[in-house]
């Protein structure tokens, strides 16, 4: 389901304090990439990944890659870094970074 306008606010303005916990280099998506964006996401919700790659549609076929792998959806991609947000089964309130930072 996709995000609505409001959310993606919300969680760009959380997502702008936030660092890159996933970087995808010049090897792309591997199974250690993966397993590693599972993690994040799983435990944190919103996460921000950078994204190592020259070419602009590169850069775009690898976010899209991410979001399919992942099941996330974008919130912003700017630049070489981008946003992406899946809810979790079990939210964690010590780690979600959504949880974290409701006003």
């Amino acid at each position: 389901m996709p995000l609505a306008q409001d959310q993606k606010k919300r969680f760009r303005q959380i997502g702008h304090h936030l660092k890159p916990v996933v970087m995808v280099a010049d090897k792309g998506l591997t199974e250690n990439v993966l397993a590693e964006l599972e993690r994040a996401i799983e435990d944190h919700e919103l996460i921000k990944v950078k994204l190592a790659v020259l070419d602009r549609e590169d850069k775009q076929a690898l976010i899209t890659a991410i979001c399919d792998e992942s099941g996330a959806e974008l919130v912003q991609a700017i630049g070489k870094i981008a946003l992406i947000y899946r809810a979790a089964k079990k939210p964690n309130p010590k780690l979600s970074n959504i949880l974290r930072n409701q006003v």
